[in-house]
């Protein structure tokens, strides 16, 4: 499983400097957070880089949103109106503007635009049908990924998640970009029921020969690796690794202003704000909270050098690449040569995760509202109604996917 850039705000030295180090990567564009200008610029630069490719989410999961820098972008429809938008020549017009910027942009495949929805519907359907065929009836010569965006509730429901299952079947799509919105705004997805539809999902469309990118994720979502997703795109600030609809309207309150420096602990599955570091430091504790030398990136090295954490240097750049590095490491290696090795593999990480972090609780070293020890039990739920339903399946066909 590879791990894409889900692009935020500030992210674009972070993305160019990640590519480079990792020696390739796909970065995937946001027209929220960059201005047509900048689109090109960033492509440009990516791309360069040796391994470099950018895909573009066109960002339609709220059409009639006023955010000011979408409007911006030559692409997005004025004047939205469902009774005429879906129809030529307004539909042909959105999708003519959005292949010459795909094509300009030279991304490796095309994210086909999708609404976000509380329900499988037959306008939901025929929109996302109508989009797609005007798209493949164009010569872009690329792969095509249908989005799919799904509110909290939605994701909630077995049976909109089968219905969703059950109108892809004769999608002409090679694959999917899903969009998930986490629910009561959570960062760390408490509801078990949540995290097991979201596994039979991907797992139902892997199943079909579907690529799967499981877009605005964190480090709890490593699981999917469990259903062979393909990719999880992850970025800096939390908007970029949840999926707030909001950001997508104004005015929103976007939480990197609220800016406090995270650690992200990779064996815990956790993030730290500095002062319980130097609690840890205090404690005896903070070697254990040092990354392992396969995910070492040299950008967390100054808080294991002696010092004490607070005081280190240790800032928000380094925290976020750090983050990222980890998490693809993380990704890179989730996935095993057989469905049982896989899943084995993510309950020892959550076992080696809850051992740790009920250490560090127990010595008053804690992560607020980014510590994993109350969600371990949230994915274990979730891994255990995926073998117990897909499980069969999957182990036969595991190789082929």
């Amino acid at each position: 499983m590879d791990l894409y850039l889900q692009f935020g705000f500030g992210m674009m030295g972070h993305c160019c400097r990640l590519v480079e180090q990792w020696g390739g990567g796909t970065v995937i564009l946001s027209p929220r957070d960059l201005e047509p200008e900048q689109l090109p610029r960033l492509s440009s630069e990516v791309t360069r880089l040796a391994g470099g490719s950018v895909l573009l989410d066109p960002q339609l999961y709220l059409p009639h949103s006023d955010h000011e820098r979408l409007h911006r972008h030559v692409y997005w429809p004025r004047d939205y109106e469902t009774t005429t938008f879906w129809q030529p020549p307004a539909l042909a017009q959105f999708v003519s503007s959005l292949v010459r910027l795909n094509l300009s942009l030279q991304t490796r495949e095309f994210i086909v635009p999708g609404l976000l929805t509380s329900e499988v519907d037959d306008i939901w359907v025929s929109s996302q049908r109508v989009i797609i065929e005007e798209v493949a009836s164009r010569d872009t010569g690329l792969p095509l990924l249908s989005t799919i965006a799904l509110t909290a509730d939605a994701v909630r429901s077995q049976d909109l998640i089968s219905s969703i299952l059950e109108a892809s079947e004769a999608c002409p799509v090679s694959g999917y970009y899903i969009v998930l919105e986490h629910p009561n705004g959570d960062y760390l997805v408490k509801d078990p029921v949540w995290v097991a539809n979201v596994l039979d999902l991907t797992a139902g469309l892997k199943l079909r020969g579907s690529k799967v990118v499981l877009g605005y994720c964190n480090h709890q979502m490593l699981v999917a690796a469990c259903t062979k997703v393909d990719a999880i795109a992850s970025g800096t600030w939390m908007n970029v690794r949840s999926f707030p609809a909001d950001k997508f309207r104004a005015p929103y309150e976007d939480e990197h202003k609220q800016r406090a420096t995270w650690y992200y602990c990779p064996q815990a599955l956790s993030e730290y704000k500095l002062p319980f570091l130097d609690m840890a430091n205090r404690r005896g504790l903070l070697d254990s909270m040092a990354p392992p030398a396969e995910m070492d990136s040299r950008y967390a090295t100054t808080l294991f050098s002696g010092v004490q954490p607070t005081a280190s240097g240790f800032g928000e750049s380094a925290a976020f690449r750090h983050y990222l590095h980890c998490l693809r490491q993380q990704a890179l290696s989730s996935v095993k040569d057989s469905f049982d090795e896989t899943q084995t593999h993510h309950e020892e990480v959550l076992t080696r995760a809850f051992s740790l972090t009920s250490s560090l609780r127990s010595s008053g070293v804690r992560g607020d509202s980014r510590d994993f020890n109350e969600i371990i039990d949230v994915n274990f739920s979730a891994l255990a109604d995926l073998n117990s339903t897909r499980g069969p399946i999957l182990r036969r066909r595991w190789a082929s996917l």
